[in-house]
């Protein structure tokens, strides 16, 4: 997954933002240019010569100003240049991995100062920034595009993955035959879809505006799948309760790659190593059928779940036990036996089908 700084870099210099249009009025007319981002004390001590500006900063005017040698300072917020055609003196003593002068240079104030500064290849056509120890070379945008929908679609096929391992478990909870590698599979298949999910949005910040279409069949993609695969780890964790299933959730998020495909470790994270097999038989609590009655408030699902234990035991209930638990009523107590009802005979005729 791609570092906070580097998206922090990208709300400053993606597609869309006043920076960027300059940048590539300068990248195409191949002058080259040295653009430091602040002026705080740090990046003045290194400063020498040029003339101060202050004026209001514009694409043009940018491309105007890097047609001179030397760098252009701008406000931290980039609404502003300040400084043109000065020098910048950095430490020479401070390690740079770049050949050439302006690039070098470029690398030595960002890690002097902690600042964003951009330079731009007169030669070989490229954007490169710097902040602090971060180097990125800014990559075409119709190559980041074209990785952004692979990793779309990569993305649409995990979550077609999960779609069916929950209707699969789902089926198998209701005729009560669900083992503890249905549930596994389930959050394998969630955690694969989100690191993809992951990848997709880096490509969303590097795109800028020009993401906005990719981000739009992201958030649909994934919409709702998060509380879903929440409730399965709240049905089966040994202490059931929301905040622990999060901290699963988590966890897994920083496995390595390989570990996450690996069912025998999940299933050791989901039974907090209890030494549960694998096709042992489980029996969800219920937080997530009631979840997809219409209308039940997390709260009412809270209080079904401690009433009763478990999805066999709220199913098997009748009216009157149900109107007994707090926040319930007559009206909602047939609520949950009709749905409850309707979404075994659904799932059941889907498994048969």
């Amino acid at each position: 997954m791609m570092a906070e700084k580097l998206r922090k870099i990208f709300s400053t210099v993606a597609p869309g933002t006043p920076l960027y249009d300059g940048l590539e009025n300068i990248l195409r007319a191949r002058t080259g240019g040295l653009i430091v981002v602040g002026d705080t004390p740090e990046v003045m001590q290194i400063v020498k010569g040029g003339f101060r500006l202050d004026a209001e900063f514009s694409p043009a005017a940018l491309y105007e100003l890097a047609k001179m040698d030397g760098a252009i300072i701008l406000s931290s917020g980039t609404d502003r240049i300040l400084h043109a055609n000065v020098t910048l003196a950095p430490d020479p003593d401070i390690p740079s991995r770049e050949t050439g002068l302006r690039h070098s240079t470029a690398e030595r104030v960002s890690k002097m100062t902690g600042q964003l500064v951009i330079a731009i290849s007169q030669r070989r056509s490229v954007i490169t920034v710097y902040s602090g120890h971060t180097r990125y070379v800014l990559r075409d945008i119709g190559m980041v595009l074209a990785k952004a929908n692979q990793a779309l679609q990569t993305m649409s096929n995990y979550r077609d993955a999960l779609v069916k391992a929950l209707a699969n478990l789902t089926a198998l909870e209701f005729i009560e035959e669900a083992t503890l590698v249905d549930v596994c599979r389930v959050l394998q298949r969630y955690e694969l879809m989100r690191r993809a999910w992951d990848e997709v949005t880096d490509y969303i910040a590097e795109l800028g505006s020009e993401g906005r279409l990719v981000k739009i069949q992201a958030d649909e993609v994934v919409g709702g799948v998060w509380e879903e695969v929440l409730f399965v780890a709240m049905d089966y964790i040994p202490d059931g309760g929301q905040a622990e299933a999060e901290r699963l959730m988590r966890s897994i998020a920083e496995w390595a790659f390989d570990e996450v495909l690996e069912l025998p470790s999940l299933s050791r994270a989901l039974t907090q190593n209890s030494g549960t097999a694998l096709e042992s038989s489980m029996s969800p609590r219920g937080y997530r059928a009631l979840s997809k009655i219409s209308r039940l408030p997390i709260s009412v699902i809270q209080n079904v779940v401690a009433g009763f234990g478990s999805l066999k035991a709220i199913r098997s209930a009748t009216v009157e036990e149900l109107d007994e638990i707090e926040g319930i009523g007559e009206i909602r107590a047939r609520a949950v036996r009709e749905g409850l009802a309707r979404l075994r005979d659904q799932v059941v005729r889907n498994l048969v089908m």
